[in-house]
């Protein structure tokens, strides 16, 4: 391997002071960093992969104290629009990522290095490890050498020969496509640290061995040879696996979008998110670990946040799964400046836990379920605080107080919604309950999150359990290295996490799912999708049943709003129509859930207008889907059509002057096939219908055609109610106009109720009488969709949620008129939250008011005006 030099790869000035400081521990080489992975009785802990897209630390310089700095190039030097000089950060990066692959190839080759004599001493009369230890011990290591090895040979010439041409994107795509070995690895990782941690204490000679590795130093490093130990050398693979990902954020950073290599990094970045999701997944529950008084490894497997109903109430637990026992404790209230600890609500061993259903004799206690509108009243409190929290910010008034104060009140609220919201029960059983309750019940906001903790429970029981009873001793001593072993430290919610996270994406992702294959017996199938939002998962999507089949072809799109997303969840069910088959918990037939996977939602890789083709693996089967992003200000934005024979992106006076009458014939007709077969329909226009269904209505209707309403009553009622929705949102000008709009805003923010109805009253009688027709239609419409809240689930406030941004928005020009600062900021999360809570009042204001007779308000006096 030629070695990375500075006498072969000129830098600029400042790029050789920045490698002269490089502190490469920053890159996880310490070699005592080993023996902080011990928990405290000294059991081996399981590392979890990063995927944070943080500075690859790679480029980490040591400062004057000693701690990591990030490098700053001189003024001038900074990279901003300029091409070239985000080429020169581009190629600072790759330095540093080949300067850390040269250490990491020497560190692999000192693992070789013992493997070879050990490897031929197995076969001798005095073997010092047998051949099968020494496989396990060094498994993958020479086939990741050779990977890295032949990485390193392609990549150095490129960063020799560097101009603004050259193209590393298909060597960083090689590396991914092979991080399959890295699978092989980290399946064996805990396997061979315990292999090689016995073979030292059964033989000494390999224990000097393993404890005295030389690692070389790097050729222009003034370091020489340093000494590891074999167990620190064996973590540096898991540890590496996330550093080219890290590398793929900074090198896409500063890669110009129409340079070759920018899709190539992409794909590469792509295959890596989704190897380390994978892994993670995998890997999680080896984490962590305790040893039981009786000298057994108890290991925790997996934990988070449940809501258990107890006593007909909500319970926020932290529930803990081991490899014997099911624990579920809650947070004890301490004074200021003591740990936190928990307490034991009580534990259920593995051995006498299911999953059975519930007998006749035993009785499902109620579930509180608030009523939607609550739900979305309490998440536009939290949209509205997370502004006053960004307007404070950007003030600069160094009000830190104030800012902690809204923090605080966030986290009631969003932990309220957190508790509140779930409604899919969990129940387990205890089928030895002389001494405890026979039933415990949790809710779930996601039933891939309920299918996860089943499987992690039963995957456990196929082992051989006894049932365990713990003495209250061991059980305090359990509840209490709870607090070190928990892998889920905090709710997940906004104001738990740092300034510098992911706000997620606000918008609208369109997700087109394909095909699925990998079956092995026939099945009715079909496939639900999951989000993300105000930190728990929300079921958005559902494709058609598709019966009787090994190979689905579904071929539909969904468009699914996104409220600070980060992931996209897909659940692939086999349809069961047996109804001796009830859940008695929510009296619903259960589907058999066939497979799942997730994938994360990086902005890098959907902020292409072009579709985005991926692939989710689950349990052998293959899910084939592909996605885009369309932010909020794209996709409301307003595009007359060209074709005024039409009526999508045609005015509605022009629509109902060519038709003769008072409504468009479109919103006449979805709103008739609405009420007659959907008006029941869970979820009406909240749930995405198949977008090639919409697509065909608008067609259809654009081209009056005769058939349209036999088209009607044999499309799905989503899609029907999509049409209706895609009306709306196309129309050039909103149903309540561009003109109104800043009379609206400043009519729903009086105070006094008389004012405000007048105001109101008046602003709709200043609408053309298309638009005010046609708003009073709807506004019945949606009232009587309403009255069916307790079957549908769509509340008025829901309707408002979902109608409001599309009836009323500012025009292009309110915003260049100053009516709205910063128009780049207007679709920003924090100022469309407030933006949107208004739409929403607006028409909430109107749904709630009692009927609105359109003579009537053309025939009563004017007794408040205001200047539109």
């Amino acid at each position: 391997m030629e070695p990375l030099s500075t006498r072969d790869l000129p830098r600029l000035s400042w790029i050789d002071t920045l490698y002269s400081n490089f502190n490469y521990n920053t890159d996880g080489y310490d070699g005592d960093a080993a023996e902080d992975r011990k928990s405290q009785d000294g059991s081996e802990t399981m590392p979890f992969i990063d995927e944070s897209p943080t500075m690859s630390p790679s480029l980490c310089a040591c400062g004057p104290d000693g701690e990591a700095i990030s490098p700053v190039p001189p003024e001038g030097l900074l990279p901003g629009g300029d091409i070239e000089k985000g080429l020169e950060m581009k190629k600072l990066v790759l330095s540093g990522f080949l300067a850390s692959e040269e250490i990491y190839i020497n560190q692999l080759e000192a693992l070789l290095l013992p493997m070879r004599p050990l490897k031929a001493t197995a076969s001798t009369s005095q073997p010092v490890l047998t051949i099968q230890q020494v496989n396990t011990i060094f498994y993958k290591i020479q086939d990741i050498f050779e990977i890295h090895k032949e990485f390193y040979d392609s990549l150095f010439p490129h960063i020799q020969q560097w101009d603004e041409k050259v193209t590393v994107g298909h060597l960083f795509q090689k590396l991914a496509s092979q991080l399959g070995v890295y699978k092989a690895f980290v399946d064996n990782y805990k396997t061979a640290v315990e292999t090689a941690e016995k073979c030292s204490l059964a033989n000494s000679q390999f224990q000097k061995i393993s404890e005295n590795l030389k690692v070389k130093g790097p050729k222009d490093s003034k370091d020489s040879n340093t000494h590891v130990t074999m167990e620190a050398l064996l973590y540096k693979p898991i540890d590496r696996v996330t550093r080219s990902t890290l590398v793929l954020h900074d090198l896409l950073k500063h890669t110009p979008k129409d340079h070759p290599d920018f899709p190539l990094l992409q794909d590469a970045l792509r295959i890596s998110q989704n190897f380390l999701s994978s892994i993670n997944e995998e890997i999680d529950p080896r984490r962590t670990a305790v040893t039981t008084p009786k000298g057994e490894a108890r290991q925790l497997v997996k934990d988070g946040f449940l809501v258990e109903v107890s006593e007909s109430s909500r319970k926020l637990r932290h529930v803990f799964l081991f490899t014997d026992l099911l624990l579920c404790a809650k947070m004890k209230k301490t004074s200021v400046g003591r740990q936190q600890q928990y307490e034991c609500k009580w534990y259920l061993p593995l051995a006498d836990l299911t999953f059975q259903t519930l007998d006749e004799s035993d009785v499902c206690p109620h579930i509180q379920v608030l009523p939607e509108h609550e739900i979305e009243e309490m998440k536009i409190k939290i949209s509205v605080i997370k502004n006053e929290i960004q307007k404070e910010k950007k003030a600069l008034k160094g009000q830190s107080r104030n800012v902690e104060r809204l923090r605080k009140k966030m986290n009631e609220q969003e932990s309220w919604l957190l508790l509140h919201s779930p409604t899919i029960p969990f129940r387990i059983h205890n089928k030895n309950s002389k001494f405890c309750p026979q039933s415990y019940l949790f809710l779930l906001s996601s039933d891939y999150e309920r299918s996860e903790w089943r499987e992690s429970i039963q995957k456990l029981q196929k082992k051989d359990l006894q049932p365990c009873h713990l003495t209250s001793v061991e059980l305090q001593v359990l509840t209490s290295s709870c607090f070190k072993l928990r892998t889920v430290h905090n709710i997940p919610v906004t104001s738990n996490k740092d300034d510098d996270e992911t706000p997620g994406l606000y918008g609208f992702l369109h997700v087109i799912v394909h095909s699925a294959k990998g079956f092995k017996e026939s099945a009715n199938l079909y496939c639900t999708l999951e989000v993300d939002s105000y930190g728990y998962f929300v079921s958005k999507a559902k494709t058609r049943v598709f019966r009787d089949t090994t190979e689905p072809q579904w071929n539909e799109e969904f468009e699914i709003e996104l409220e600070g997303s980060q992931c996209l969840r897909i659940l692939c069910y086999e349809k069961c129509y047996d109804k001796m088959k009830l859940n008695k918990d929510d009296n619903e037939i259960v589907d058999i859930i066939m497979g799942k996977g997730q994938v994360q939602l990086d902005p890098q890789t959907l902020e292409s207008k072009n579709w985005h083709m991926d692939v989710i693996e689950m349990n052998g089967i293959k899910v084939e889907f592909s996605m885009k992003f369309t932010s909020r200000d794209l996709s409301l934005k307003r595009t007359p059509s060209k074709k005024q024979s039409g009526v999508f992106g045609v005015k509605i006076s022009v629509v109902t002057k060519r038709e003769r009458s008072k409504v468009p014939y479109i919103v006449r007709q979805c709103i008739e096939e609405v009420e007659k077969r959907g008006i029941d329909e869970v979820g009406i226009y909240r749930i995405s219908g198949v977008a090639t269904d919409i697509q065909a209505l608008k067609a259809a209707f654009d081209t009056n055609t005769k058939d349209i309403l036999v088209m009607l009553s044999d499309m799905d009622i989503n899609a029907i109610a999509g049409t209706l929705k895609l009306y709306f949102r196309e129309l050039p000008e909103p149903l309540l106009t561009d003109r109104l709009y800043p009379a609206f805003m400043e009519g729903i923010a009086l105070s006094d109720p008389a004012a405000k109805e007048n105001c109101m009253m008046h602003l709709l009688r200043s609408l053309p009488d298309p638009n005010l027709i046609t708003f009073l239609t709807l506004l019945e419409h949606l009232k009587r969709v309403a009255d069916k809240e307790p079957i549908n689930k769509m509340s008025l406030h829901n309707l408002g949620t979902v109608f409001g941004p599309t009836l009323l928005r500012p025009s292009e020009s309110e915003v260049t008129k100053g009516h709205i600062t910063l128009a780049s900021d207007i679709w920003s999360h924090d100022v469309m939250a407030q933006v949107s809570v208004t739409w929403v009042q607006v028409l909430l204001y109107y749904l709630q008011h009692p009927p609105i007779s359109f003579a009537e308000l053309k025939r009563n006096t004017l007794y408040f005006s205001t200047d539109v």
